[in-house]
């Protein structure tokens, strides 16, 4: 069986914020620059070879690369903002700051140039020119929400509460949310001292989402002010939640032990680090992922062991393909976060990415028998038997988590699907119709379930009118999905309709032109129809894009006698 797999086994820990991502980002951006002018008069060497690292999410090479082409030729503006912005993008942000007053020199506007000095300012201490960086920006749709918080942990860190308040009541209007708005003006009026209103601030956050972050800030400010008893009810409530889970469990065992804990946001630079976190984790379409990246290293530069920015970071390294720095980021968060184990597991789901299934089967089962209730650990474990075709053991890891699941919910149907998948591979069918069709009870509109199951079942010869419905349907849900025609083609096959089978599965081939199967599918209903010469042309193909073993011999003798000898293939 061909079928795709598509099984999602860790819930990231990235704060899907309430922010809408902007598409104009403010004149902030991480293109190369073309090749022209630029190219002819620096190193041209170094300055293709940093667009193709660019090109590539290289942000470590693309930085080295550029800040080179720039020694070669100082003067040019191109290579200097992509110098700069590429330094900050990789972490380097003390480095791009000192190039971000040469952009400054000549483009005193510069939107990320200021952004990045009135960081580096922040880290500093030095608030008053933080606020004056702010004030010299550029001002545009996204960065008027930057600049607003910003200005406010500046001026928060002046001890002007007043002023930050005032610049927080402009985020509604400037892109963010009330959410966002009341989250920021708890932790002013925490780090301020106003407990009171502190305190309705935070509810009123609360009320809009309960967020990891939030709820750590009011957890501890409860804790702080002698409310355990608050603070126990909030921890336990939110205990079972797989994001919020590790801060109710940090938060339980600091009740226990009798200790309190600082503020989550102790200084107005580790406010600043805040404020930038929550715009980059709201960042969340694949076109902002640059900007995203750009926002999180400010934010740990500010604040070096906010290790939620370390795995909303690795996150988007992720979704760029570069596992290499993802696993980097993840193995930077601290030994005692909450996310540790989170991270680790993370770690091992990269390493089946870069196919060193090995590494993270050894890096999981470690972490199953430090931790054997986490669900999370069992279900990579198991997806990383499967991508090493380690069927019997990929279904024993994903029968422990399918154990440690409690209450089933709907957004549960991907386990049931991937171990009916290792089931089936096992050779163990009944199990596997058992789960598909839970998980088709669980969320009855998933194509590839649909397909997985219905393709089964023409297979067998079983059930083919409710096995064709339920291709169909899967077909409607996702009309451009090659082997899901397929699949649809096949049951006009078995079911005789030939005319029907034709016609579809060369919409299949045009979908997905080099599979074998397809391919072979394609021939045998052609032979059937009458178009003997185009058979042999599309079983001759299946032959050549690589047929499993036990299908090449079955392709052979089609090839020598058609369908009249060779027989409707199983």
């Amino acid at each position: 069986m061909r079928l795709r797999i598509a099984v999602a086994p860790f819930a990231a820990l990235a704060l899907a914020g309430s922010l809408s991502a902007c598409a104009d980002m403010g004149g902030i951006s991480l293109t190369p620059a073309p090749t022209g002018a630029s190219a002819e008069a620096a190193s041209y060497g170094d300055y293709m070879s940093a667009q193709l690292a660019a090109t590539q999410h290289d942000l470590n090479d693309a930085s080295k690369l550029y800040r080179e082409s720039l020694s070669d030729n100082p003067s040019d503006p191109d290579i200097l903002d992509h110098a700069f912005l590429y330094t900050a993008a990789n972490g380097d942000v003390g480095q791009a700051a000192h190039l971000a007053t040469r952009v400054v020199a000549t483009q005193a506007d510069n939107r990320a140039a200021r952004l990045t000095l009135a960081v580096a300012a922040l880290k500093k201490g030095d608030y008053a020119d933080a606020r004056m960086q702010i004030a010299q920006s550029g001002k545009g749709p996204f960065t008027e929400l930057t600049l607003s918080l910003l200005d406010a942990w500046a001026a928060a860190g002046q001890g002007d509460t007043k002023t930050a308040l005032a610049d927080l009541k402009l985020v509604p209007t400037q892109g963010g949310t009330d959410v966002l708005a009341a989250y920021e003006r708890a932790l002013v009026l925490d780090l301020a001292g106003q407990n009171d209103d502190a305190d309705a601030a935070y509810r009123e956050a609360l009320a809009g989402g309960a967020s990891p972050r939030t709820i750590d800030a009011y957890g501890r400010f409860l804790e702080r002010t002698g409310r355990t008893a608050d603070a126990r009810a909030l921890y336990t409530k939110l205990a079972s939640g797989r994001a919020v889970g590790p801060i109710s469990a940090a938060g339980l065992a600091r009740l226990d032990a009798g200790t309190k804990p600082e503020r989550l946001v102790p200084t107005a630079s580790d406010g600043a680090a805040e404020a930038l976190f929550g715009i980059a984790a709201s960042l969340t379409d694949e076109t902002s992922a640059d900007i995203a990246i750009l926002y999180l290293q400010l934010a740990l530069y500010l604040e070096p062991h906010l290790d939620l920015a370390k795995i909303v970071l690795a996150d988007r390294f992720e979704a760029l393909d570069k596992y290499d720095d993802a696993i980097a980021v993840y193995r930077a968060v601290d030994s005692d976060s909450p996310y540790k184990m989170a991270a680790a597991v993370q770690i091992a789901i990269d390493e089946t990415h870069l196919n060193r299934n090995d590494a993270a089967i050894a890096d999981l089962k470690t972490i199953a028998a430090a931790q054997p209730s986490e669900i999370s650990t069992w279900t990579a474990l198991g997806d990383a038997y499967r991508s090493a075709e380690k069927w019997p053991e990929a279904e024993d890891a994903y029968d422990h988590a399918v154990k440690l699941l409690g209450t089933v919910t709907d957004k549960d149907w991907p386990l049931f699907y991937a171990r009916a998948v290792a089931e089936e591979r096992s050779h163990h069918w009944n199990l596997a119709e058992a789960d598909l069709q839970h998980a088709l009870k669980l969320s009855p509109d998933q194509a590839q379930v649909l397909n997985y199951l219905g393709y089964s079942w023409v297979d067998q010869g079983r059930n083919l009118t409710q096995a064709l419905a339920m291709l169909e349907k899967a077909r409607s849900l996702s009309p451009f999905d090659g082997y899901i025609v397929d699949s649809v083609g096949w049951a006009y096959y078995r079911i005789g309709r030939y005319a029907d089978a034709a016609k579809t599965l060369e919409n299949a081939v045009l979908l997905v032109p080099g599979d074998s199967t397809i391919n072979d599918h394609l021939g045998d209903a052609y032979w059937k129809v009458g178009r003997k010469l185009d058979a042999h042309f599309q079983w001759s193909h299946a032959l050549a894009f690589g047929p499993e073993a036990d299908e090449k011999p079955k392709l052979e003798e089609k090839l020598k006698h058609g369908l009249d000898v060779a027989g409707t293939p199983s």
